[in-house]
C-alpha cells in the first residue's frame, strides 16, 4: 500500500492508474496522427495536443473512478469490469461533449477524436485483462506472516475470507505463540522450531502482522525487533485493518492508539480548503441538479398531502444541534409513534419517496446546510439526538464522529450499506473514524467520485 495524502492506495492500482493516464494521453496523439496521416494539412492545424490530451485523461480517469473501476475489492469478474468500462465510455463521451461545448478550442474533430476514443477503449480493456491476470499471480503478492493463532487471528482470517479481500497479498501461515489456544484450522498453523527471522527469510515474508491475544505473555519482542531491523515490516492488527479495510476496528481499539497515532489534525489551511471545496462542490451540484429538484418537489406535492421539505434536528460538529433539510420521502404522519430508523421496504415511504431515496435526490436540499456552514459536503452522516444519546452509551468512541462537520455523503456511506440497527451503527462508525483520522482533500474527492457509483448501482438506499 502507498499512503497518498494519508489515504491508503494499493501499489498495483496506483500503477494501473498511471498506466491508464499514459494510455489516455497517448490516444489523443495517436488519433490525431492517424486522422491526418498522408494529408497536405499538417497535424499542427488542430492546435497544441497536450492540453487536449490532459483534459481527456482527467475527464476519463474521473469517470472511471466514479463507476468503481479503481476499487480493489470488486467481485464482478471480467464481465463486470467490461460492463463498467462500457458505462464509463458512455459517460466519458457525454462529459467530453460538454467540455467541447464549453471550450470549442479543445475539440480535435470528429474523426480524430473518434479514433482516439477507439484506441483508448481497446488499450484499456487489454491493459485491465493483463493487469488482473498479473496481480493475482502469487509471485506478485506481498507475503504476510500472522503472529498468533487465537481469537484475534481467527477474526483476521474471517475478515479476509474472500479472495478479493486478499488481493495484493497472501498469508503464508499463522505462527503459534506459546500460551495461546488455537482458533485457526491446524493446516494453516506453523509451530516455529527456528528463530522468527530465520523462518521469515525462508518463506520470503515481507510483513508480520501481530495478532497475539495477550502481548504480556509469550510475545517474542526481541525476535520481532530482529525482524524489524532486518527490513521486515511489523504492524499490529489495528493498523493492518486500517490499511487494508479502510476502517478502524472498535474491538481492537484502545485510547493509547488514538493518542499516539498520526491523524486527527485540523489546522487553519485544512479547514479553509475543506470549506472552499464544500462551497464549490455545492454550487456545481446545485447548478446541475436544480431541474431534478423542481421535478421532485412537484411530484411529492402531487402524490401525497403535506410539506415538500422535511426539517429534522440532527447532531452536528461538536454536538451542536442543526436543522437538516430533506425532500419528504415518507407520508406526513410517518413518526406519529415516535422516531425510528427506516427499515427495508418501509411501508411509510411513498412511491415518489422510494425513487428519490434510491437516486439520493432527497438529500439535495442539504446543499443549503452546506452553504450555511452547518454541514460539509463529505463527512459522517448527521444522526438524530435521541439515537446519538443511545448509541453513545452503548458503542465506545461513538461521540468521536462528531469532531468534524457531518456530510451529505461520506466514507461510511460508500463502504457500507444503509444501517438500521446498532450493529450497523458499529460497522459504520469504524469507517467514520477512519475518515476523521485520515481526512484530506484527496479523500473527499475520492468519496465524491465513488458516491456516483453508489447511486448508479443503487446500493444502500432505503
Amino acid at each position: 500500500m502507498v499512503r497518498l495524502f494519508k489515504h491508503y492506495v494499493p501499489h498495483s492500482f496506483l500503477m494501473l492508474g498511471v498506466v491508464e493516464v499514459v494510455i489516455l494521453v497517448s490516444s489523443i496523439y495517436l488519433g490525431a496522427s492517424l486522422r491526418f496521416a498522408g494529408e497536405d494539412q499538417p497535424l499542427k492545424a488542430v492546435g497544441p495536443l497536450l492540453p487536449k490530451a490532459l483534459i481527456f485523461a482527467l475527464v476519463m480517469i474521473s469517470v472511471m473512478t466514479a463507476v468503481g473501476l479503481y476499487k480493489s475489492n470488486l467481485r464482478e469478474g471480467v464481465a463486470g469490469m467490461l460492463l463498467r468500462i462500457g458505462i464509463s465510455i458512455l459517460f466519458g463521451l457525454a462529459a467530453m461533449s460538454f467540455v467541447f461545448y464549453l471550450f470549442p478550442s479543445l475539440f480535435l474533430g470528429r474523426g480524430a477524436f473518434g479514433l482516439a476514443f477507439a484506441a483508448a477503449l481497446t488499450s484499456i480493456v487489454l491493459t485491465r485483462i493483463i493487469f488482473f491476470k498479473v496481480v493475482n499471480q502469487e509471485a506478485m503478492k506481498r507475503r504476510i506472516l500472522v503472529l498468533g493463532t487465537g481469537k484475534r487471528a481467527a477474526a483476521l482470517a474471517q475478515q479476509l475470507r474472500r479472495k478479493v479481500d486478499r488481493r495484493g497479498f497472501v498469508i503464508v501461515a499463522y505462527a503459534h505463540v506459546i500460551g495461546e489456544q488455537d482458533a485457526i484450522p491446524p493446516q494453516h498453523i506453523v509451530h516455529l522450531d527456528v528463530p522468527l527471522l530465520e523462518y521469515a527469510d525462508q518463506q520470503q515474508v515481507d510483513e508480520i502482522v501481530v495478532a497475539v491475544e495477550d502481548r504480556r505473555k509469550g510475545l517474542p519482542v526481541h525476535q520481532l525487533l530482529d525482524c524489524k531491523m532486518s527490513g521486515i515490516e511489523v504492524v499490529d492488527m489495528l493498523t493492518f485493518f486500517e490499511r487494508q479495510g479502510g476502517k478502524i476496528r472498535l474491538d481492537l481499539l484502545h485510547p493509547s492508539w488514538l493518542i499516539y497515532s498520526d491523524g486527527f489534525l485540523s489546522g487553519f489551511f485544512q479547514s479553509y480548503t475543506k470549506r472552499m471545496f464544500d462551497i464549490v462542490a455545492s454550487l456545481v451540484l446545485l447548478s446541475v441538479a436544480w431541474p431534478f429538484m423542481i421535478i421532485a418537489a412537484i411530484a411529492i406535492k402531487l402524490e401525497s398531502p403535506g410539506s415538500i421539505l422535511y426539517r429534522q434536528i440532527r447532531v452536528g460538529q461538536n454536538w451542536r444541534l442543526i436543522q437538516v433539510l430533506k425532500f419528504r420521502s415518507m407520508c406526513s404522519d410517518a413518526e406519529k409513534d415516535g422516531p425510528q430508523w427506516a427499515g427495508k421496504n418501509d411501508s411509510r415511504v411513498t412511491r415518489v419517496g422510494a425513487f428519490i431515496r434510491k437516486a439520493r435526490i432527497d438529500e439535495l436540499p442539504q446543499l443549503w446546510n452546506v452553504l450555511k456552514g452547518e454541514m460539509s459536503f463529505v463527512g459522517p452522516r448527521p444522526e438524530r439526538p435521541m439515537f446519538v444519546e443511545q448509541l453513545s452509551q452503548t458503542i465506545p468512541y461513538y461521540a468521536e464522529r462528531h469532531r468534524v462537520k457531518p456530510g451529505i455523503t461520506g466514507w461510511a456511506q460508500i463502504r457500507y450499506p444503509y444501517g438500521s440497527t446498532e450493529k450497523d451503527a458499529v460497522e459504520k462508525l469504524q469507517y467514520d473514524l477512519y475518515y476523521v483520522k485520515n481526512y484530506s482533500l484527496f479523500l473527499d474527492l475520492l468519496i465524491l467520485f465513488q458516491t456516483a457509483e453508489v447511486i448508479l448501482w443503487g446500493r444502500g438506499a432505503r
